[in-house]
């Protein structure tokens, strides 16, 4: 399962609870909406409990480019050393430039 999926169940399980309905009773519903297990359903419900909504994260694609031997080194290297991983650290510089240069803004995105 996606994040994209797993933030729209835990941001459902949020609006019952906002209602007013309690996390049982939330989670027998989810379970019954998505076809889950009730004990998966009340993971759902325990997160939104917890924390409220969550942020769906946006689509991503796949976008293949060439870059010189030595740039992917050190793009390799400052993902490993930051925890993250490659693709997020040159979406945030990507987005970063393309915003400071005026090219873009994160909505176009």
């Amino acid at each position: 399962m996606g994040a994209g999926v797993y933030a729209e169940r835990v941001n459902a399980a949020a609006r019952l609870l906002e209602g007013g309905v309690p996390v049982g009773d939330a989670a027998l519903l989810l379970s019954v909406r998505f076809g889950v297990s009730l004990r998966q359903a009340r993971r759902y419900a325990d997160m939104a409990a917890a924390g409220g909504r969550i942020v769906v994260p946006e689509p991503t694609v796949v976008f293949t480019v060439k870059l010189p031997a030595v740039l992917a080194a050190r793009i390799r290297e400052e993902a490993r050393v930051r925890g993250t991983t490659i693709s997020s650290l040159v979406a945030g510089a990507l987005s970063d430039h393309l915003v400071s240069t005026g090219a873009g803004s994160p909505t176009d995105e």
